[in-house]
């Protein structure tokens, strides 16, 4: 297999030493600049070697070739279960080589991630290595969306991921587990939304589909516990999104449970997560059940009401309520409040100038994220006040493909402008 020894700049690749380096930043600049196919076969091969899911995954995004891999440039089935990654398993289980492994084999990692995710990863650790001192727990990045936790102790690294991998192997094998089983394992998790466990979990009750995976999780929705309501909302949340037929059966009953559930839940993450629910609907009713929430004292709050006014916006303009909420939001405390509301208004089909002159108004924001989402808006309009603002700004960062996008909107703006 090639070791791919030259990359778009003519010297030596730096794909592998990054890969080498655990540098997931770096190796997504790498592979956006261009890596040849070689280097990137073999980067997939290494980072499965290294245990590195995450970076696996990201080669395989940008088209690592997994089947140019022979088995031995990889690791056994049985060491990606017990590294308790769920981003290397999944990576191991691409579907150019998922049929490497026999249904025999995925039944023994199956029994394997259940006895890791049943004993606990520190009971299991203790159990290896014999050692009675203190356990190191961090959280760290699992892929691109989801963390888990890892542990070390006698000199073993394990991730806590094996509820993940044990749904996942499930799902493979054609079994399906009860929601009650998969709530108590996204539930046993500490970092609960997040995890890689509790995601896999909700998004496998999501694409049921189902009346009876609605009904339970909305039962969901009365109960004291906010990680149980958390979960019911998420799981309602999802079978609405899935659910790509015609019929849409799941849009008005979910529409008239996240308008009510809005006005009464008193708990900050599940709040949240109904007033994302509300942002996929385009409805009149969603907005009026998101507005009263636009200066809640949680930026999560704040930012869940930003981006669902962007899904509610009924062209060409915004409706009077919702042009203040955003104009407010505009103008929040919090930058990544600010960075949404701009957003959502540089990519509305409203033109009102009070939202150009908003827009003017934060090009000398402290975060770069907000002058670069006020200068795209300015830019989309034909705004001249974008290329100035640009320029201070200066060339995108390395690697960043929102960088990229907005200033190139500048560029097309000032080839129109010049007439090229």
């Amino acid at each position: 297999m090639g070791t791919g020894t030259s990359d778009a700049m003519g010297g030596q690749s730096s794909l592998i030493p990054a890969v080498q380096a655990g540098d997931t930043d770096l190796v997504r600049i790498l592979l956006h600049e261009h890596s040849d196919s070689d280097s990137v076969d073999a980067a997939f091969c290494l980072a499965v070697r290294m245990h590195a899911g995450h970076i696996a995954q990201l080669l395989l995004q940008y088209g690592a070739d997994s089947g140019q891999s022979r088995p031995e440039d990889l690791i056994p089935l049985r060491e990606a279960v017990d590294s308790g990654s769920p981003a290397l398993f999944e990576a191991l289980l691409d579907q150019e080589i998922r049929g490497r492994y026999p249904e025999s084999e995925l039944l023994k990692a199956r029994d394997l991630a259940r006895r890791w995710h049943e004993t606990g990863v520190e009971a299991e650790l203790r159990r290896r290595t014999g050692s009675r001192d203190a356990v190191a727990r961090k959280r760290v990045q699992d892929s691109e969306y989801d963390s888990v936790v890892e542990f070390t102790l006698g000199g073993m690294t394990v991730r806590d991921g094996h509820g993940a991998i044990l749904t996942y192997i499930e799902e493979l094998l054609g079994i399906r587990a009860s929601f009650e089983v998969l709530m108590d394992r996204a539930l046993a998790q500490v970092d609960r939304q997040d995890h890689a466990t509790w995601s896999r979990s909700s998004l496998q009750l999501g694409g049921r589909r189902e009346d009876a995976t609605w009904s339970a999780a909305r039962e969901l929705r009365t109960s004291p516990d906010p990680s149980r309501r958390l979960f019911g909302a998420e799981v309602l949340r999802l079978l609405h999104l899935f659910d790509h037929s015609d019929e849409d059966a799941f849009a008005g009953p979910a529409l008239d449970l996240f308008t009510g559930w809005a006005a009464t839940e008193t708990d900050v993450s599940v709040l949240t997560e109904v007033l994302v629910a509300l942002g996929e609907h385009i409805d009149p009713r969603a907005e009026a059940a998101l507005l009263p929430h636009a200066g809640h004292p949680d930026a999560r709050v704040r930012r869940a009401v930003a981006e669902g006014l962007h899904a509610l916006s009924s062209p060409p303009t915004f409706s009077g309520d919702a042009r203040t909420a955003l104009l407010g939001l505009m103008a929040d405390p919090d930058a990544v409040v600010r960075k949404s509301a701009c957003g959502v208004v540089a990519e509305s089909p409203d033109r009102d100038h009070v939202f150009a002159d908003a827009m003017a108004a934060v090009l000398d924001d402290t975060d770069r994220l907000v002058q670069l989402a006020a200068v795209y808006g300015l830019a989309l309009r034909g705004d001249e006040r974008c290329v100035e603002a640009a320029r201070l700004l200066g060339p995108p960062q390395r690697g960043s493909l929102e960088e990229e996008r907005c200033l190139d909107t500048v560029w097309d703006y000032q080839r129109r402008r010049d007439g090229h």
